[in-house]
């Protein structure tokens, strides 16, 4: 399984309490935080709801 590296870019401030519990579940709680993940089909589906908020890599 194949890892991405996602970073929080962009402020939460002022997004739908959705998106900021998806970042929370990603494991983003402060700008400029990065976590590694697995490419799960889950974890992808996360990220694209709030791609304009984060910054994607991968390993």
């Amino acid at each position: 399984m194949s890892k991405i590296i996602v970073t929080q870019t962009k402020s939460k401030i002022k997004c739908p309490e959705t998106q900021k519990r998806t970042l929370e579940s990603l494991g983003l709680r402060r700008l400029g935080q990065a976590v590694e993940h697995d490419a799960t089909p889950a974890i992808l589906g996360m990220v694209k709801k709030v791609k304009h908020l984060v910054s994607v890599e991968t390993k």
